[in-house]
């Protein structure tokens, strides 16, 4: 298909057949496997999952190219739905579900926090994605990539970066390198939350200015004696904490209404 690739979908399309392989290795898809594709695009990953599936789901939203997708493959074994990933009901495809997909650069974090939402209906994750946003993902606390992307997400995934892919995989190539990542859900979460809206509130209020102590970017959730009472330095910024500490200032917060 000749396409011209469309900046508003932030669509750079994978052409190296070496990558594509290690995708589809590290995937391991088998017959009877539950798996959707998000932004299929030219088919360089459909086609080869397509091959070992007996059914793939794919979400796609250029209608040029859904029109192709429609004509290329059999809606026996592809079945494409037109739309937005971003609003897109994961859970009606079922559950245990496998996602897919070289996610448009600019919709990935929030494509990232929809998927979440969806993690219990969820098996895997395998995600192409800008390499900054995967360094971010897998972070260590005390790290400068460490922010909210990293504890949210690691509050709900086990995550491997499991394969770098250079510009020059994709056509057009892009500005930035990427890289492929393995979100597995926990199956039971390691520290789980009493309410995961009030944990997302406190990491965001903490990590919005990041250079601020905790002392000054929570005070309006804790004073001086609260941090002293919760085993937590009031010194220290939102970088150096971990997940289980977030979950309990967030707990916290529960406690005193």
């Amino acid at each position: 298909m000749r396409h011209v690739p469309r900046k508003r979908f932030g669509q750079n399309f994978l052409t190296d057949e070496s990558v594509i392989a290690a995708i589809i290795a590290a995937i391991a898809p088998q017959p009877h496997d539950r798996m959707v594709e998000i932004g299929p695009g030219l088919g360089a990953l459909t086609r080869p999952l397509a091959r070992k599936l007996d059914r793939l789901h794919v979400i796609e939203i250029d209608r040029d190219i859904i029109a192709w997708l429609r004509t290329e493959f059999p809606a026996a074994r592809v079945t494409v739905h037109e739309g937005d990933a971003l609003e897109f009901d994961f859970m009606s495809l079922g559950a245990p579900l496998r996602v897919v997909g070289n996610l448009p650069y600019n919709i990935s974090t929030p494509l990232l926090f929809h998927l979440a939402r969806h993690a219990g209906t969820i098996r895997d994750i395998h995600a192409m994605l800008q390499k900054e946003v995967v360094e971010r993902m897998v972070a260590a606390p005390s790290t400068s990539e460490y922010g909210r992307l990293s504890v949210m997400l690691q509050y709900r995934f086990e995550m491997e970066r499991i394969l770098d892919v250079p510009a020059a995989a994709f056509n057009p190539a892009p500005k930035v390198e990427s890289a492929v990542v393995r979100l597995t859900p926990f199956s039971r979460l390691p520290h789980p939350a009493r309410d995961e809206a009030a944990l997302g509130k406190i990491v965001t209020a903490a990590f919005s200015q990041r250079r601020k102590t905790l002392r000054n970017a929570l005070r309006g959730y804790f004073d001086a004696a609260d941090f002293e009472r919760l085993g937590v330095d009031a010194g220290l910024r939102a970088q150096d904490l971990g997940v289980e500490d977030f979950v309990r200032l967030a707990d916290d917060i529960l406690k005193q209404k």
